[in-house]
């Protein structure tokens, strides 16, 4: 098993969304980290219903957390950025040009492979960048030994085995009805004592 299943795999999903470029991670969250990380925000903004591990990547990035009351639907951007937490849309050609739209693959999701996430983009540069990001900083067709890396990785790539389990899945997911989420899936995150406590 290659990582050309990994590629197969994004290409396909970026035809199904409409973007150029597909980027595959081991899970959403770590999706949004990079896209924070590659565009160097000055502090993170998030809704205050959202899923918990997102308003946690302020602390991971040394950055300041901003919350936000929106009652969003299938998705929501982070702040004033052209980053998406897209963590629960499936819709066809529903890329929006010009952003980094995050994609998940967790298991109570539409396409539910256990684990995996996708960052979505019409940005050949940064599909590139991103891509080493996910890595470990390293170009995937090249045994990193004989490169000369000069991005910093983060060890958030997606497994061939995940990505065979989306190309099985896929026709199905692509077939079906997605659940419909609603802002009350999610609890107000001020209330829990963490953030509480921090903020």
């Amino acid at each position: 098993m290659s990582f050309g299943t990994v590629t197969e795999f994004e290409n396909k999903i970026a035809e199904y969304f409409g973007s150029k470029y597909a980027v595959a991670t081991d899970c959403c969250t770590h999706a949004i980290e990079l896209c924070l990380r590659y565009t160097e925000v000055p502090f993170l903004e998030v809704p205050t219903r959202t899923y918990i591990s997102i308003p946690f990547l302020a602390k991971k990035l040394g950055i300041e957390l901003k919350w936000k009351d929106e009652e969003w639907n299938d998705y929501y951007y982070l702040g004033d950025t052209n980053i998406i937490d897209a963590a629960v849309l499936w819709r066809k050609n529903s890329y929006i040009n010009k952003t980094f739209m995050c994609l998940s693959f967790q298991f109570q999701k539409h396409l539910n492979l256990g684990r995996g996430g996708m960052i979505l983009t019409n940005d050949k540069e940064a599909a590139i960048e991103l891509k080493k990001m996910s890595y470990d900083g390293r170009n995937p067709d090249t045994p990193w030994r004989e490169q000369n890396i000069e991005t910093v990785g983060y060890h958030y790539y997606m497994t061939p085995e995940i990505a065979t389990i989306g190309l099985k899945k896929l026709p199905e997911a692509m077939t079906t009805t997605p659940r419909k989420w609603v802002i009350t899936d999610w609890p107000d995150l001020r209330k829990m004592g963490i953030f509480q406590a921090k903020n």
